[in-house]
């Protein structure tokens, strides 16, 4: 996991892009790394077919998409 959180933030820092909250203000990639850590725990890995998060804790986080789907369905 290490590896790939670190290719996530040269990506991002390679791209110079900026991370901007709701109210404006820039931030620094390293506020980015709860973010990104949710990102690769809930990505399916092609060589297990579950998430990391299934895999070690037996269940997936919900995120704000899985709330939101469900209260549109």
């Amino acid at each position: 996991m290490i590896q790939t959180l670190e290719d996530m933030i040269r990506r991002f820092c390679a791209y110079g892009l900026e991370f901007k909250d709701s109210d404006g203000f820039t931030h620094d990639w390293c506020t980015l790394i709860p973010a990104l850590k949710l990102a690769y725990k809930t990505s399916i890995h092609a060589s297990t077919g579950n998430t990391p998060a299934m895999l070690e804790k037996g269940w997936n986080p919900k995120l704000p998409f899985d709330i939101l789907k469900k209260r549109l369905s």
